[in-house]
């Protein structure tokens, strides 16, 4: 080979690559991966929690309000039938399907826990037995209970004194309310007493109009009767502050829907909240 000392050609240029790998380093992606996991246990031991700390009532409730249309149907259906013939949420009922209500307190109640009934329920029951008992000796007020039903809702226990062919709150057409009216509200009145909550007294009736509309109409006439029936449960001994509130919704809330002017429309509703 030829010497490089006479020649004209450049150096050769050696070029040297060197990769550092920084032990342990490996990005930060595992980072959110595990802040993802233990932000999905957190919300897991907290729905755990919360199973284990509320009632069934509250429970109940909850699920109602995110299924707005079948609180409507309970609204609307239960307590329908037989003497003070309500109904609590949790049994079987008219909702739209055919299985009811079966299986609902499996799925509602952690296995591990022991619980006594609903507080509505018991109200329930405990208003019932005051009724009926006071009602005992007299066959007329005993008849007249067949318009009263009973329910537990999401407001509270509601009992709804309904008219019927044989039998009306009030004189027709005015907010005077009638001898046996006044009996059965006299009975009511003393079967809440004890009980305690706010009362909001809810006045309804059927779709027959009135020929001036512009003078008197459902509206003025179910509020109006709301607000006797909150006078009368005061001079049996309610007190003022029990009350929370009156209210005429008219005929909007039908007993009866496919029968806008049956006289079961025509009721009024005492709900005993918390």
């Amino acid at each position: 080979m030829a010497s490089r000392a006479g020649s004209n050609l450049p150096p050769p240029i050696i070029v040297k690559k060197i990769t550092v790998v920084a032990a342990g380093h490996h990005g930060g992606a595992w980072k959110v991966a595990y802040a993802d996991f233990v932000t999905a246990m957190m919300a897991f031991f907290l729905l755990l929690w919360l199973l284990g700390s509320t009632t069934e009532d509250q429970r109940r409730g909850l699920a109602d309000y995110f299924t707005p249309t079948l609180v409507k149907t309970k609204e609307q259906s239960a307590g329908s039938h037989g003497l003070l013939g309500g109904s609590s949420l949790t049994d079987v009922d008219s909702y739209p399907h055919a299985a009811g209500q079966t299986g609902t307190r499996e799925l509602t109640i952690p296995r591990d826990v022991v619980g006594g009934p609903r507080e509505g329920a018991e109200m329930v029951k405990r208003i019932r037995q005051r009724i009926e008992a006071k009602a005992e000796r007299d066959m007329a007020l005993r008849r007249l209970l067949r318009q009263v039903r009973m329910v537990d809702t999401t407001e509270g226990v509601r009992i709804d004194l309904v008219d019927n062919a044989d039998f009306s709150m009030f004189t027709l057409g005015t907010t005077v309310l009638t001898g046996e009216a006044r009996k059965l509200l006299q009975l009511i009145a003393q079967s809440v007493l004890t009980e305690g909550g706010k009362i909001t007294i809810r006045g309804h009736t059927d779709s027959l109009r009135y020929r001036d509309p512009g003078r008197v109409n459902n509206w003025s006439l179910s509020a109006g009767r709301a607000e006797a029936t909150r006078q009368m449960l005061r001079q049996f001994g309610l007190a003022d502050t029990r009350f929370r509130r009156i209210e005429g919704v008219a005929d909007t809330e039908l007993l009866v829907p496919n029968n806008a002017i049956d006289p079961r429309n025509r009721r009024i509703s005492i709900i005993l909240g918390p």
